[in-house]
């Protein structure tokens, strides 16, 4: 079976280092003239699906603006998920899930399991339980061709104070968090298979990178104030591996569909001149 690294490492060679996110906010329900309910959640999820779903590598729906709606809302997430794999584009489902034992393992079940309805390609997740805690989900994400994301260095400024604090060994949590993601992806080619979330927005990180081996998402590019030239200064010599990611900076754009993939196409064109940089 294909891992999902290698999967995304061609998704990126052939679409470009570009993540979309779909997070039908309220707010941008009403700028494009959508009600805030299961027909306007559906309307915009669709347009976002039908414009950009053949096109860009990575799209990662919120989970969270979908189960707002209960149970009608999870029914139009399981259905974009299927048009967006159906359209080619890989899915990561920004569920940020983190527990122990059999509770993590049905997380994992839930979405990374192919029997599933919410099945996709890969899921963030928070590690601040441990990151031993989510081996149930790396299990899975193993088993099935799957992925995880773990969160290490977030871009709000309340995560500081847990992801920066010290250790008795010196070591920072998120340290800690990054070098323990590099062992399980140790021998991985030409990607792994596990990343790290690194918010595009913290600057120099004084952490170090390299040697993860897998994915790096940069959330936090475009309305949320980071530059795709910033992406030079936080990662480096890591920038082979970093998956940028927008959400409003793109989703503003409609509900036009060309002037979605425009949109689309101008924040790839600013990742790619930055990821090139420096001979990377």
């Amino acid at each position: 079976m294909e891992t999902f690294g290698s999967r995304l490492h061609r998704a990126m060679a052939e679409r470009g280092p570009l993540c979309v996110g779909i997070d039908p906010h309220p707010a941008l329900l009403a700028r494009w003239g959508l009600s805030d309910d299961i027909a306007g959640l559906t309307r915009f999820s669709e347009t976002v699906v039908d414009a950009l779903g053949d096109r860009v590598a990575v799209v990662k729906p919120q989970s969270a603006f979908f189960e707002r709606f209960g149970s009608q809302g999870v029914g139009v997430l399981e259905s974009i998920i299927r048009q967006l794999r159906g359209a080619g584009a890989l899915v990561l489902l920004d569920v940020k899930r983190g527990d122990i034992g059999s509770t993590v393992a049905a997380y994992a079940d839930a979405y990374l399991d192919p029997s599933s309805p919410m099945y996709v390609d890969a899921v963030t997740a928070s590690p601040f339980l441990g990151v031993g805690s989510l081996a149930p989900m790396f299990d899975t994400a193993r088993k099935y061709g799957g992925g995880v994301f773990v969160l290490a260095l977030t871009s709000n400024p309340e995560g500081a104070s847990v992801q920066r604090a010290v250790g008795a060994d010196g070591r920072t949590v998120a340290q800690t968090i990054i070098e323990e993601i590099s062992q399980l992806n140790a021998g991985a080619e030409p990607l792994g298979s596990f990343g790290l979330v690194v918010g595009a927005t913290i600057g120099e990180t004084g952490h170090d990178l390299s040697g993860v081996g897998g994915p790096l998402l940069a959330p936090g590019l475009g309305a949320q104030g980071g530059r795709a030239d910033d992406l030079r200064t936080v990662f480096g010599n890591e920038l082979s591996k970093v998956l940028p990611s927008y959400s409003r900076e793109v989703l503003g754009a409609g509900p036009d569909p060309a002037a979605l993939r425009a949109a689309a196409d101008r924040a790839l064109a600013d990742c790619r001149a930055a990821l090139t940089a420096a001979g990377q």
